[in-house]
């Protein structure tokens, strides 16, 4: 391409793949998705840093099948379409104002985040005691694997996001009511139930899965008295309730079983990164980090050792996924917070703080391993800042008591 046809491209907004810093690639002639590269700057020139055969650690909900129902949605982000993602899958879920998703159960557990409005859960555990609760923005429920349970709309319907403990885990293969209810025999559920077989001449056909119902009564008109007493322990968190950890650029509110206790298969933390800020240099001992962007735009850039490096831009919707025990340090690179979830198949949240471990070792060691400078010994930390800002930024920690 002659130098008069890259300077329209550049004037016209279209990005090239060639390095500023270096001058390495050339422009691209072909068929391209100008689109998909201005979103993907990072994938279309890495970083110098970049380097080796790190798998894809990104997917957007926007490129998944979307399922349909009268009363809502559903999408999901699986082994199928995030292959390395074998630890944890989840769910984007959409149901209207009395919008149900029915009666069912999962082989594996089920961890929630309302990201809007509002919604009403139920369950009956092993043991006959029932739960029933009203969530809001940012609360969290638990169902261990095995529990019946239901989510159903209420005035202003509901989105949410669903994680299970098993990457392979499809919500569309679950076990619901209405469809073990048609696939059974109706003189079995006659026998079953105690009552004649015309009692179940309305049976539904097939899975009901999401569908339109009336707006539920008040929670206290649907409570139902049990013999049996509630659940020992509460399904569901407060999550914005809880007071987070600030540190200079953000906070952090970790959620798992030491404070959400039933919560015994999945920890999680939700991050607030502020423009010019970032989630420091870290990794985690304990497995796999599945992450939910919910606000904002960001690049994270993932080290798996070798000399290998891959850096991927992310935005609000995007699933992002990093190998167990591997580096990694997620930037804001926009005007707005950046807000989103790490989630880890695990009872509880573990990270190792790439200051942290310098700050607590023997300084002489540390100094002779990467040639430190006095200047960058005597500014480590002791105390773990899971969010920093960058250099040039004054910091401000606000007071949390």
């Amino acid at each position: 391409m002659d130098k008069d046809l890259q300077a329209a491209n550049a004037a016209q907004g279209i990005p090239q793949p060639i390095r500023k810093s270096d001058g390495m690639g050339a422009t691209d002639l072909g068929p391209r998705d100008v689109m998909r590269d201005i979103e993907n700057p990072d994938m279309l020139v890495p970083p110098v840093t970049d380097n080796g055969l790190v798998p894809n650690l990104r997917f957007s909900y926007s490129d998944t099948h979307m399922t349909l129902s009268h009363g809502g949605w559903s999408r999901e982000i699986t082994v199928r379409e995030l292959p390395i993602a074998t630890t944890l899958a989840g769910v984007n879920m959409r149901l209207t104002p009395g919008g149900v998703r029915e009666l069912h159960w999962h082989q594996q557990a089920e961890w929630a985040f309302m990201i809007y409005g509002h919604a009403r859960i139920s369950a009956v555990d092993q043991d006959g005691r029932n739960f029933i609760a009203d969530l809001g923005q940012g609360d969290l429920w638990y169902f261990p694997p095995g529990i019946p349970h239901s989510i159903q709309g209420l005035e202003d319907g509901c989105e949410f996001l669903l994680v299970f403990d098993d990457g392979s885990f499809s919500d569309l293969n679950t076990l619901s009511i209405s469809d073990w209810f048609a696939h059974t025999p109706k003189e079995v559920l006659s026998a079953n139930f105690g009552v004649p077989v015309d009692a179940f001449a309305d049976v539904p056909h097939k899975q009901r899965y999401i569908f339109q119902d009336e707006l539920p009564g008040s929670l206290a008109s649907q409570t139902v008295p049990d013999p049996n007493g509630t659940v020992p322990l509460s399904m569901t968190h407060r999550l914005l309730a809880q007071t987070p950890i600030k540190t200079p650029g953000g906070s952090v509110r970790i959620v798992d079983s030491l404070n959400f206790p039933i919560s015994v298969r999945i920890a999680a933390a939700l991050v607030e990164v502020e423009p010019g800020a970032m989630r420091e240099l870290h990794w985690h001992p304990n497995n796999d980090e599945w992450q939910y962007y919910l606000t904002g735009q960001g690049r994270m850039t993932v080290f798996t050792g070798n000399g290998n490096a891959r850096t991927f831009d992310v935005r609000a919707g995007d699933v992002g996924y990093v190998p167990f025990a591997t580096g990694h340090y997620v930037q804001n690179t926009g005007t707005e917070t950046l807000w989103f979830l790490e989630m880890f198949q695990s009872d509880r949240f573990a990270d190792v703080s790439l200051n942290q471990w310098m700050a607590l070792s023997p300084q002489q060691l540390v100094k002779d391993n990467i040639h430190a400078t006095d200047q960058l010994m005597d500014a480590l930390r002791k105390e773990k800042w899971p969010v920093v800002r960058y250099p040039g930024i004054p910091p401000v920690i606000e007071d949390t008591d």
